[in-house]
């Protein structure tokens, strides 16, 4: 595969190869699997509100577009890197498989701490970003969404961009767009929303016990998703004893 031993793509290819082992797939699909259609990795300069200069890098990855259209999200985090887009476009391929979607898998990122930017700085470097990547997205090619430290601004940031330059209005090429932009009702709660509901259906499978009460929950991250979910858990009936995030965590032992 030509890929480095350690590497997180690696490691889900070792986990596809476990999976294979139930169920029936011709071996040219499972080939095609284990690497990425294409990835792509650019430098975006931005002029920083100081005068400076910074160049940022930022990555887009296509990993399987035999569905249709790929589809992920884009991530602004120090931790951002080639490997870690790539694998986690590996997963969004089977993520929207598994719910029967017309979508392939993608994922993208900036490596950057998006709370150490000015809100015009992050507007340039977003729009920097979409003009690097214009030629590899598009709504028949690759609808980029929010993912980690991006929101429905940064959103509408790319695909006002993306209509600049194609001059045209262009609000297919991107989801999670403010609903005033385009965006769908709802869309900022999915993520969270969506894995309550997985959370429910597992708890249904694996527990000998009716109801929630008594259950225990800790929730790592506080974001648009994990506060989402702590919420919907805590009106089911759960007990949330810890919750953390980037700053820090709060346990209560019961």
């Amino acid at each position: 595969m030509g890929i480095m031993a350690n590497s997180l793509l690696t490691d889900a290819s070792r986990r596809l190869d476990r999976a294979l082992k139930y169920v029936i797939i011709s071996e040219d699909a499972a080939e095609r699997l284990k690497a990425p259609k294409a990835s792509l990795k650019v430098s975006i300069p931005v002029r920083m509100d100081d005068g400076s200069l910074r160049v940022f890098e930022g990555y887009r990855v296509h990993f399987d577009d035999t569905r249709g259209p790929t589809k992920g999200g884009i991530r602004f985090h120090p931790q951002v890197s080639l490997d870690e887009v790539q694998s986690l476009a590996f997963w969004m391929t089977f993520k929207c498989a598994a719910l029967n979607l017309p979508f392939g898998g993608a994922k993208g990122g900036i490596t950057l701490n998006p709370k150490e930017l000015s809100k015009a700085e992050l507007e340039r470097l977003s729009r920097g970003y979409v003009d690097a990547i214009a030629n590899f997205i598009g709504p028949d090619i690759d609808i980029p969404a929010p993912d980690v430290y991006t929101n429905p601004m940064i959103m509408g940031w790319m695909m006002d961009q993306y209509s600049i330059i194609r001059q045209q209005r262009s609000p297919a090429v991107i989801t999670g767009k403010p609903v005033a932009l385009g965006g769908s009702l709802g869309r900022a709660t999915a993520t969270g929303t969506g894995a309550f509901y997985v959370l429910e259906a597992m708890m249904a499978q694996l527990s000998d016990q009716p109801g929630n009460a008594g259950k225990t929950v800790a929730v790592q991250g506080f974001g648009n998703a994990g506060s989402i979910v702590a919420r919907h858990l805590f009106e089911a009936g759960y007990t949330i004893v810890a919750v953390s995030d980037s700053r820090g965590g709060i346990y209560t032992p019961l």
